[in-house]
């Protein structure tokens, strides 16, 4: 088992009467890449805003890198990097000027760490004196990942930083995520994309300010407990409706043109579809599939 990285015992943090965070504990290597993974209100931008020590806990503790989040937070500040959900540079600087900066805000300079953000500097800087504001979705991406990483950090906590990103730019993301993992930083990173869980080392399913599942992406799917089936007909909205009044079916939910349908065990597909046919569904296809992490997140949030 490598080092601790980021250790959170009983975290719980309030708002009022709504709980952010209910009481979660878990803990990160050292050297990780560890996905939060859960819809908007999960408690994921609360927990990295606690982490990255913009916000105080109201019980439990948190330690990154051995500092405690509320007596060592300029020990912190040092030492991590954060890039926000929602792209916080300055909108009226340019490339180049976010970059400086930053890297003096940590008395540093973009020479001397170059080398650490040369993979993804090198294809914003054609645009180097274009105003931050004038960037692309992808464009600002990379350069708020450039600015959280100029001063070297040991961890990086980034909060949803896919999200109205095209899937090239998600794709090209995830592949700096991984370089950056091989140069031993650990990384700690929310996201609302399920399909994004299978690219971390360990996964945490968060729901309504709670932890629900931790275990890696395999593990997730191999402890789904349902027989699943894919099945496609004409008209999917008439589908989804009536599937949930076949005998026997646990759940239903749409993906795509087709529904996903989850049996407590096996299921006749020869009784499904000939079901289906006599409610006037036309090409009806039942096939059996595995579950992806989707589908063992709604379980979980149901269970």
């Amino acid at each position: 088992m490598h080092p601790v990285s980021v250790r959170v015992d009983n975290l719980t943090k309030r708002f009022s009467e709504t709980v952010a965070l209910d009481d979660i504990t878990f803990h990160v290597g050292k050297g990780e890449l560890f996905g939060f993974i859960g819809p908007d209100g999960a408690g994921k931008t609360t927990l990295f805003r606690i982490l990255t020590t913009l916000l105080l806990p109201d019980r439990g503790t948190c330690t990154v890198e051995g500092c405690d989040v509320v007596k060592d937070y300029k020990r912190i500040r040092n030492m991590s990097g954060y890039m926000p959900g929602r792209f916080s540079l300055y909108q009226d600087l340019t490339v180049e000027e976010n970059l400086n900066f930053f890297a003096t805000i940590f008395g540093t300079t973009v020479h001397e760490n170059y080398d650490l953000i040369k993979d993804i500097y090198q294809q914003i800087e054609p645009f180097k004196d274009r105003k931050a504001g004038k960037l692309s979705g992808g464009m600002k991406q990379k350069l708020a990942l450039s600015c959280a990483l100029i001063h070297k950090p040991e961890i990086l906590f980034l909060d949803e930083p896919t999200t109205g990103v095209d899937a090239v730019s998600r794709l090209e993301f995830w592949e700096m995520l991984k370089r950056l993992k091989e140069a031993g930083i650990t990384i700690l990173v929310s996201t609302p994309y399920m399909d994004e869980a299978s690219l971390c080392d360990r996964v945490a399913l968060m729901q309504n300010g709670r932890i629900m599942s931790i275990s890696t992406p395999l593990e997730v799917i191999r402890n789904y407990p349902l027989t699943l089936y894919s099945v496609k007909a004409g008209d999917i909205y008439q589908l989804l409706g009536e599937l949930r009044n076949y005998p026997g079916v646990h759940s239903v939910y749409a993906f795509g043109q087709s529904a996903h349908v989850a049996f407590k065990g096996p299921a006749n597909q020869a009784d499904l579809a000939a079901w289906l046919k006599a409610k006037n569904h036309q090409s009806v296809e039942i096939t059996p599939i595995e579950a992806n992490i989707e589908d063992c997140f709604m379980e979980l949030m149901t269970a």
